[in-house]
């Protein structure tokens, strides 16, 4: 059974920084795509920044040059490090991990608040 677990959300202040980690377990397989989603009240879940197994990164417009994604493909673990926030980057954040075997299933965490507020 796969879990995948965040940590790290919290309030913060504006421009300030916060570290969210993400651990995905329970498969003898790497995962093809380990990625950070976001969803505000009212709105649409969105990708944040996503990592490929091979490292390919993207990210939304609204967080390039802030935001920067990471991943440890042995343990199966990935970090989005968050600078110069804004209030707008408010959310409930999800780590999502996707299978690299068929049928490429998606697991989702349980998500963590980020609050950014003065």
């Amino acid at each position: 059974q796969v879990q995948v677990v965040e940590s790290g959300g919290g309030l913060v202040q504006p421009g300030g920084s916060l570290r969210l980690s993400c651990a995905a377990s329970g498969s003898i397989f790497r995962f093809y795509f380990m990625g950070w989603y976001r969803q505000a009240p009212g709105k649409a879940r969105e990708l944040v920044a996503g990592i490929t197994l091979g490292g390919s990164t993207n990210y939304a417009d609204s967080v390039k040059g802030r935001f920067t994604i990471s991943r440890d493909n042995v343990n199966n673990t990935v970090v989005l490090q968050m600078n110069s926030l804004k209030p707008e980057d408010t959310a409930v954040y999800y780590c999502k991990a996707t299978s690299s075997i068929p049928p490429w299933s998606d697991y989702w965490g349980q998500g963590t608040q980020v609050t950014v507020s003065s």
